[in-house]
């Protein structure tokens, strides 16, 4: 028998296959403005959110920009560009969910990504019901690596550390899991080159996880 009693989840690169669409449509508003992000790599954005990395897009003219209303202007690209979230889902997320979900384990879901995209990822994909906590980056000050978001879940959920387990795939978000005590797994990373060191286990999909929960 497991020992966790919780398994929270990250969004996305572990439940939807976002994180191609989500630079190509960043670097889409960015370069409608001249700013270039050359200097970056894909891994500077991977498991955070825009509020951590303007400093570094930006660099010495970072005080040249009006940030806020440039993140404004951002937030409506995203709005008037939706991700299709039911066309990016990976195809083992809802029978793994079941699964899980049949076996008494509560789940949770914890992202860095604004709770509106949040909301309408798990509407579009009708993984809504299956998660009985759901936090975004928007709930706290600081994004993964700080490990809050998990606390926070766990204690909403009513678990320890010790009983937890987390999916995650960033290197800031296997960081999160890992300083807030509780076990994590990756979902391994094939394109980006992602520093998955801190997880225990990694797996090719959510489908593999499963016998090792038996």
């Amino acid at each position: 028998m497991s020992k966790f009693k919780a398994i929270i989840f990250d969004m996305d690169g572990v439940l939807v296959d976002t994180e191609h669409y989500y630079y190509d449509r960043r670097q889409q508003f960015l370069d409608s403005k001249g700013i270039s992000i050359a200097h970056l790599s894909p891994l500077n954005f991977i498991g955070g959110n825009m509020k951590q990395v303007w400093q570094m897009i930006l660099r010495d003219d970072y005080d040249n920009w009006d940030v806020p209303a440039l993140q404004a202007e951002y937030v409506q690209h995203k709005l008037d560009h939706p991700i299709p979230y039911d066309q990016l889902l990976f195809p083992d997320a809802v029978s793994t969910l079941e699964i899980l979900t049949a076996k008494g384990y509560q789940l949770g879901l914890a992202s860095s990504t604004a709770k509106v995209e949040i909301l309408r990822a798990l509407k579009t994909t009708q993984l809504m019901p299956y998660f009985e906590v759901i936090l975004s980056g928007d709930d706290f000050k600081e994004s993964k690596p700080n490990p809050e978001i998990y606390r926070v879940a766990m204690a909403k959920l009513g678990v320890t550390p010790e009983e937890t387990l987390i999916i995650e795939d960033s290197e800031k978000g296997i960081a999160a899991g890992v300083d807030s005590g509780a076990t994590v797994w990756g979902i391994e990373d094939k394109r980006f080159g992602l520093d998955q060191s801190r997880a225990l286990l990694l797996f090719e999909t959510l489908t593999q996880l499963l016998p090792h929960l038996s």
